[in-house]
């Protein structure tokens, strides 16, 4: 049986942190609390990344989904819904299908973790991250080239513009409305 190292047990704690959060996402009446328990999944996502010594798409995690998704779904929430208004409640028939839908996500994950399985061999695993450079995926994210992508990400940051314009633009309709 294998250590338990302070590697496993950061691991056990993020793992633990994410079911949990994730969780709370999902199942939280109040919309603020849901978009606040994504925020800490995806912080703790960012730290899974930072243990397997993916700098960059930690910061990329951190700063576009935990620092840029998250603060537009709050903007739009508190632009649109009153702060303490709970979510609607769902019928029996959306619960049924997202009860079919989770369960059927759950078999899925058990059986491909079934069939591949994990590898353990730390040196595999050190030769694997030395394969893959984090630079060039950073050059290939940001380039201009064939094959890289800059415009999808520029294309990204102006639908998330739009976002912000749009909620705007129904909160102050919304405003007038109540007038």
């Amino acid at each position: 049986m294998e250590l338990l190292t302070a590697s496993n047990i950061i691991f056990f704690i993020l793992a633990a942190a994410i079911i949990l959060f994730g969780i709370l996402t999902v199942t939280s009446k109040k919309v603020l609390r849901a978009a606040t328990s994504l925020f800490f999944v995806l912080f703790c996502i960012a730290g899974l990344y930072l243990q397997m010594n993916y700098q960059f798409l930690a910061a990329v995690q951190l700063s576009v989904y935990a620092g840029g998704i998250v603060v537009l779904f709050v903007f739009a929430i508190l632009l649109i819904k009153n702060l303490g208004e709970e979510t609607e409640q769902l019928c029996g028939a959306k619960r049924a299908l997202g009860i079919i839908t989770a369960l059927t996500g759950l078999v899925i994950s058990l059986i491909t973790i079934y069939k591949y399985g994990f590898h353990t061999d730390s040196d595999r695993c050190n030769d694997i991250a030395a394969i893959i450079d984090m630079n060039e995926i950073g050059q290939t994210l940001m380039g201009t080239e064939k094959f890289q992508y800059i415009l999808p990400f520029e294309a990204a940051s102006v639908l998330l513009l739009a976002c912000i314009v749009g909620s705007i633009v129904i909160a102050q309709n919304h405003k007038e409305e109540k007038k």
